[in-house]
């Protein structure tokens, strides 16, 4: 099998919520000015906003967003967020502790795209004191003790955005398959939403596993990825991002892109002694309920497979993945451009 040591590519080419279009004038509601009791209406509308966004979806035995019901189908639960800070750890360990790749100075204003646990976002407030940072994600399941220039936002980024007026210097997004559906989009509301200069960044999978030597050939885990992303795709879904990441910068009119491919083994198969940490905390993040978390609900709703049906084809999977003649292995890209200064 060849060294997978060395085998990391490299090119390079040099809600606030959805807007409403206003198409006529907007009826004030005039009784609201002189009543003394606008503030408890206002506390009202509030309390009634919080609640449906912590209104959580509990089912199969998981907890999922409320919040835009239904337009991502992984858990938001514990489990599910102790497996999102192990991946944290493993992309860190992957680029030697580097949060980004792009050279973007120092950024005054900072947004991470679908923020998760908001790691990503306190680690960087960490490293950048200067700047604001947001982490906008559809569940406020962030930690309330935070750097001071953190704030975290409930947010759907498939919406119009509206940072326009009030633009970033750098964008950062992560793990994002499973989560878009219209990726170009996306990257051309990143392009929108930049200050000349600034800098994007994407950090993502093609989500599919492959394996030099065809080891998980004919495996549960084959079959796994096969009904779990064949369902996701179905539904409309990104899985492949990172080879189209390229592409996409270049369509939404980025300058500088740099695109970067890593290998990222499952388990501790590689020679390879970074290759092989790396494989270990994937492999991990991916046990800790990680092959249920990712397929229960696509099957469930989307394929009508019983909770138990899945739990059997997950326990399939996960036993082969610990097989040593299984060699799988996935491909993480990192790409990031600028918006042209002029």
């Amino acid at each position: 099998m060849a060294d997978t040591s060395a085998q990391k590519e490299t090119t390079t080419t040099a809600e606030p919520g959805p807007a409403v279009p206003v198409s006529g004038n907007i009826e004030v509601d005039t009784s609201y000015e002189n009543d003394s009791t606008y503030g408890d209406e206002l506390s009202s509308y509030s309390a009634s906003l919080t609640s449906s966004v912590l209104d959580y979806r509990h089912e199969n035995g998981r907890r999922y967003h409320k919040y835009r019901d239904g337009s991502y189908m992984l858990p938001n639960d514990e489990t599910e967020n102790d497996r999102l800070d192990m991946l944290h750890e493993m992309v860190l360990l992957l680029l030697h502790k580097k949060l980004y790749l792009a050279p973007i100075g120092k950024p005054q204003r900072v947004i991470d795209l679908a923020t998760g646990t908001g790691i990503w976002a306190i680690d960087f407030a960490d490293e950048h004191p200067q700047a604001e940072v947001i982490g906008c994600d559809l569940s406020p399941i962030q930690p309330t003790l935070v750097p001071p220039n953190v704030k975290f936002l409930v947010d759907d980024i498939e919406s119009d955005w509206a940072y326009e007026n009030d633009p970033f210097d750098f964008i950062h997004a992560r793990f994002l398959t499973f989560s878009i559906k219209d990726y170009g989009k996306l990257v051309k509301e990143c392009y929108r939403s930049l200050k000349p200069g600034g800098w994007v960044e994407f950090q993502d999978w093609d989500a599919y596993p492959l394996s030099e030597d065809g080891s998980v050939n004919g495996t549960a885990i084959q079959r796994y990825y096969e009904e779990v992303y064949g369902t996701f795709e179905q539904a409309g879904y990104e899985l492949r991002p990172g080879v189209k990441l390229e592409q996409w910068l270049k369509d939404a009119g980025f300058v500088n892109i740099h695109v970067e491919k890593f290998i990222i083994p499952y388990g501790v198969w590689p020679k390879d002694k970074h290759l092989k940490k790396v494989g270990a905390w994937t492999q991990a993040a991916t046990e800790a309920n990680g092959f249920e978390g990712i397929a229960l609900a696509a099957l469930t709703r989307h394929k009508n497979w019983t909770k138990e049906e899945v739990m059997i084809l997950s326990s399939q999977a996960r036993a082969d993945g610990r097989r040593r003649d299984v060699h799988m292995m996935f491909h993480f890209y990192v790409a990031y451009g600028q918006r042209p200064e002029k």
